[in-house]
């Protein structure tokens, strides 16, 4: 499976309209988009927090079971990221390219390392 083959299973379990949202003017302030940004920001920090966790009560060991509850909020995370990119109708393939592509050019400029997104 691809990023656009996941993007299009998963947004039959998007419960916003798509279509409401474009015929809205399609706004980064429509409810649909905010709820999925939010998404993003509470199923990272899922994340983190399990791993924080781990540090704290497992000295840093990770478990099947602990890598497993990692990989499901990776998923959520991956899905939120994907319905956005749906509703600002980018291909989900693309942001991966995209992201491919900064992050060669950081590197072959040895720019891997520092701040800003411009570097």
């Amino acid at each position: 499976m691809n990023f656009n083959e996941y993007q299009e299973s998963a947004r039959k379990y998007d419960t916003f309209s798509y279509e409401d949202f474009v015929k809205a003017g399609s706004k980064v302030s429509d409810v649909g988009v905010l709820e999925k940004v939010l998404g993003i920001a509470g199923e990272a920090g899922e994340a983190c927090d399990k791993i924080k966790k781990i540090i704290r009560d497992n000295d840093g060991v990770v478990t099947d079971e602990k890598r497993l509850e990692i990989i499901k909020e990776f998923g959520d995370v991956l899905w939120y990221l994907a319905m956005v990119s749906r509703y600002l109708g980018v291909e989900f393939n693309e942001v991966a390219e995209i992201n491919l592509k900064k992050l060669e050019d950081r590197f072959q400029r040895n720019q891997i390392h520092g701040a800003g997104d411009n570097r």
